[in-house]
């Protein structure tokens, strides 16, 4: 094995007593107290010694024993953007192909250097995964195909442009990576044969409600055309998509199009149909020069792909010296499909859904100036518990009322570790949020409790990393009565459970090292936010989106009071009298 395993534990099924505490805790700041002295009884109830929680312990830490990690052994989309130099697109395309390939040859000789969180090692399992690997409709549930584990590895990628996929050979018949300059070729020859636009956009399919998607691709592979152009797709290392230029609009406004843009590709009628939103990694090349990388959560996550980002970033700004041999390359392959009535009526009826889809989904991107991760640190504060208190204080502005809110934290100090969520608000936080609008308390007061709402949350994260947060643990014990055959248990069907996951603020902080780049995704619930950034040392990037169709969410009223509320935090550690 490659990975880091040697120092690299597994994952620790936490005491039972312990998650329900902090689930009780988590509770406190949300519910009413008769609501809250309800669930108290039933999360006694289902904890005691001999009772219905303990059976279930049992069988999960039985499960931890014969799997390398009890949480992954059984279980949308995020998209990165960055303005790129002004190169060519065919000619940065090349160099970004080249600089994927160049980071898989690490992963594949263990080049990649070992990371350490906390001086603590992370699992480098997941970094293979991502390249030849694409998710799968199923009758029942998706499930994830890995490609690149097989004998005879794939060697192609799959270009997108205009609605035409093509097959792309990125490795020379000795196996040696193809240069810069003979993958420039290559996309030179797909930009001649691309020119119109086909008619069917294919990849939109990949865009439908699951079920849905799993019916049209089940008749879509009865034809064995079809079966091997997709088969092609599924199994490329990784796919580019080169978009047509879009419409360009009042800067401050740019950076919420692009990033909408690279997310969804802008409606049927723009580059949406150059995605198969199904492909672990999708790289984004616009011809306005703008590019990015959509990825599909269930193979990847946030901190890997910002290392692969980092790592493309740093390569692109170094100059090509590699000699191109002279021998002549075969025609890049143009992937066909037959496309039946039933077919064309799929992509139709996805067509019209995507287009409501996008239409209802509201993004806004905005880098906030004021100060960056250095303000915090100054106070001895950690620089996300800062933010994560804010979002919540500026949620509380909007809506007069705090929400169930979850940011990510990573699980990679395990083996085979992914991701556990950090809920907030916490009973600290939310003392703080009701004294900040309040004349009778002092400023002074109004820093302590700013602080320890900070603390509280720091704490959280704490626990989180070192594999004791409570919603993978409570999801765990919930599938484990699934599977056990029996009936939900009571604590899952309480309302206040119910209200604990349905997260209006779905949070994120982007780990990027020194890059100016944003990372977006859509919010979990119809009537929630999803709130993603990236802070640097004297500035913050957010991305703030919404739907449309809630009338009491709005992303620009949220982003407008949370460049506020930050400004009122400024001021409050250092007045300017």
């Amino acid at each position: 094995e490659l990975c880091f395993f040697s120092s690299v534990p597994p994952q620790p099924v936490p005491p039972l007593a312990q998650t329900l505490q902090g689930y009780l805790r988590a509770l406190e700041p949300l519910l009413p107290l008769e609501e809250l002295s309800h669930t108290r009884r039933i999360v006694h109830d289902f904890g005691r010694p001999g009772g219905l929680g303990t059976q279930l312990q049992e069988g999960l830490e039985k499960r931890a024993r014969l799997n390398k990690n009890w949480v992954c052994s059984r279980l949308n989309m995020i998209c990165v953007y960055r303005t790129a130099s002004c190169l060519f697109p065919c000619r940065f395309a090349s160099r970004l192909i080249a600089a994927v390939l160049d980071f898989k040859a690490k992963i594949n000789t263990g080049q990649l250097p070992v990371e350490f969180m906390r001086r603590k090692p992370l699992c480098k399992e997941l970094y293979p995964l991502l390249f030849s690997s694409c998710r799968i409709p199923g009758p029942k549930h998706d499930y994830i195909a890995h490609y690149g584990r097989s004998r005879r590895s794939p060697t192609h990628i799959t270009v997108v442009r205009n609605y035409q996929f093509f097959q792309l050979e990125v490795y020379n018949s000795d196996g040696s990576r193809m240069t810069e300059s003979q993958i420039h070729g290559q996309l030179l020859r797909i930009r001649s044969q691309s020119w119109k636009t086909d008619k069917e956009p294919m990849g939109i399919l990949t865009s439908e409600h699951r079920h849905t998607w799993g019916e049209a691709y089940n008749r879509l592979l009865r034809d064995k055309l079809n079966q091997e152009s997709v088969r092609m797709i599924e199994t490329g290392l990784f796919s580019l998509c080169l978009d047509s230029p879009v419409m360009r609009i009042s800067d401050e406004k740019y950076a919420s199009r692009k990033a909408a843009q690279v997310l969804h590709g802008g409606g049927t009628f723009s580059n949406s149909g150059n995605r198969w939103f199904d492909k672990t990694l999708q790289f984004v090349v616009g011809e306005d020069g703008s590019w990015g990388l959509l990825y599909e959560q269930a193979t990847a996550e946030g901190p890997p792909v910002a290392t692969l980002l980092d790592h493309v970033i740093e390569y692109c700004e170094k100059p090509d010296t590699k000699r191109a041999p002279l021998l002549p390359l075969p025609m890049p392959k143009k992937l066909y499909f037959h496309i039946d009535r039933e077919i064309k009526r799929d992509i139709e009826h996805a067509k019209q859904n995507l287009d409501i889809l996008i239409n209802d989904l509201d993004v806004n991107v905005f880098n906030f100036k004021k100060f960056g991760k250095n303000l915090p640190k100054q106070h001895q504060m950690s620089p996300n518990s800062f933010i994560q208190v804010a979002l919540q204080l500026a949620y509380y502005r909007v809506h007069s009322e705090v929400c169930s809110a979850c940011d990510i934290a990573t699980q990679r100090m395990f083996r085979g570790g992914r991701t556990e969520y950090i809920r907030s608000p916490t009973k600290q936080g939310l003392q703080y949020i009701l004294a900040f609008d309040n004349p009778s308390v002092s400023r002074e007061a109004k820093q302590e409790l700013f602080r320890e709402a900070v603390d509280a949350y720091s704490a959280l994260t704490e626990a989180a990393l070192n594999g004791h947060g409570i919603d993978r643990h409570l999801l765990g014990l919930k599938l484990q009565a699934i599977e056990e055959g029996m009936s939900i248990p009571k604590i899952f069907m309480d309302t206040a459970y119910g209200l604990a996951t349905h997260f209006k603020l779905r949070t994120g902080q982007m780990p990027a090292n020194n890059t100016d780049s944003v990372m977006c995704f859509g919010p979990l619930v119809p009537d929630g936010y999803a709130v993603c950034y990236n802070p640097q040392a004297d500035h913050i990037h957010f991305s703030i989106t919404a739907f449309n169709c809630c009338e009491d969410t709005n992303a620009e009223r949220l982003a407008r009071t949370l460049r506020d509320t930050m400004c009122h935090l400024q001021e409050m550690l250092q007045p300017t009298v």
